[in-house]
């Protein structure tokens, strides 16, 4: 099936032209591709796997900040999500396996570009990782996901600067406030979201300030199979 970019938005369809970092189910690093050739169904039917991260960003008061995916997004669009979702690319800075380096670049990188949150703001040593989830969801007939997703937690008190093109709205949310969010059928929330939300998210806030005890960093978590 031939995808022409044209008929999306000019800068989200440019964004598309990015290089992936391309896994198999261990999370070992067996080339790369493009993010459009990555997130066609066609080819996650037949095992396209990549690498992914979720950033959870909670303030002074743990409350976690929310964002909703903008309408010019190929994927997901006007869903509601954790912080930030991305993924590190073939880049030198962010092939850096080690201490989970890379996909920490990525994740400060991305904060930056979505929602102008500074560097100096989110420090890399300040990315809690807590555990790998894998998971595949369609967002249409074309275009999913199918990812190891890297989760962080980080606590900072940040200033925002949403980029309109990535972002559409953000809010803080205590944990009864987004368990309303998740039973309100009428809010749409991505898939990865729904997922570690019903699996992880709760008993991880619950814990925020000690988080030492419940980090699994050597599970790959399948979820939704």
């Amino acid at each position: 099936m031939v995808v022409d970019l044209a008929q999306y938005d000019e800068e989200q369809a440019r964004l598309m032209e990015e290089m992936c970092i391309v896994i198999d189910e261990n999370d070992n690093r067996v080339g790369a591709d493009s993010k459009k050739t990555c997130h066609l169904m066609e080819n996650i039917n037949q095992g396209l796997l990549h690498r992914a991260f979720s950033v959870f960003l909670f303030d002074s008061e743990n409350r976690l900040l929310l964002q909703q995916r903008a309408p010019e997004k190929i994927t997901f669009p006007n869903m509601w999500t954790n912080t930030c979702c991305s993924h590190p690319l073939n880049t030198p800075s962010e092939l850096v396996e080690e201490n989970q380096l890379g996909a920490r670049t990525a994740a400060q990188r991305k904060l930056e570009h979505e929602l102008g949150i500074p560097p100096e703001q989110v420090p890399l040593d300040n990315f809690e990782y807590l555990t790998r989830i894998h998971y595949v969801a369609p967002s249409d007939g074309t275009w999913g996901e199918h990812e190891i997703d890297y989760i962080f937690f980080i606590k900072s008190n940040v200033t925002l600067n949403v980029n309109p093109n990535e972002v559409s709205n953000t809010k803080y949310v205590t944990q009864q406030e987004l368990r309303a969010m998740m039973d309100d059928s009428d809010v749409p929330m991505t898939p990865w979201f729904k997922l570690i939300c019903d699996s992880f998210l709760f008993k991880w806030w619950e814990k925020i300030d000690s988080l030492e005890t419940q980090k699994d960093e050597t599970t790959i978590h399948r979820l939704g199979f």
